[in-house]
């Protein structure tokens, strides 16, 4: 049997739509590590936001797995401090995007896109969407916290 171009295509083409319906319907992880990778927040270290005020990368010398999750940290005071605490310092949803949630969906985030409020730090997917999230921080967070339990059970 000859394969012509035009079956190959309509072959992959197929395969393609499959593998996108995979994706699509399966569950959302614990923890948002993007496609390629197995590191929460990229590969940055969560408790910096809260000490140091700023994204900062992690390190290989210093991980932690949680929930399903590798976790990187610029030092081992860092490391040591997750480990103790773990809630107090991951992001909320998930390391998802804070705005995404509040609207019933998820989306990546980036780690240069943050915010903390009342303790709990926030990621979002863009610029734009970060600002929209801060101009009605309260709303967006109240619905995000009513959604995430639905979110988390697909």
């Amino acid at each position: 049997m000859r394969l012509t171009l035009k079956t190959l295509l309509k072959t992959l083409i197929l395969m393609l739509g499959l593998s996108y319906a995979a994706v699509v319907t399966a569950a959302v992880d614990p923890v948002y590590t993007g496609f390629f990778s197995n590191e929460a927040i990229d590969g940055y270290d969560a408790v910096a936001y809260f000490t140091e005020g700023k994204p900062v990368e992690g390190s290989d010398a210093f991980q932690f797995e949680y929930q399903g999750a590798v976790w990187k940290f610029s030092s081992q005071e860092h490391l040591d401090m997750f480990r103790a605490d773990p809630t107090a310092y991951a992001p909320q949803y998930g390391g998802y995007c804070a705005f995404a949630v509040a609207n019933g969906d998820t989306a990546s985030a980036e780690p240069d896109l943050w915010t903390i409020h009342e303790g709990k730090l926030y990621l979002n997917y863009n610029r734009r969407i970060n600002e929209r999230f801060r101009n009605d921080i309260e709303a967006f967070i109240q619905q995000a916290d009513q959604n995430w339990p639905e979110i988390e059970k697909k």
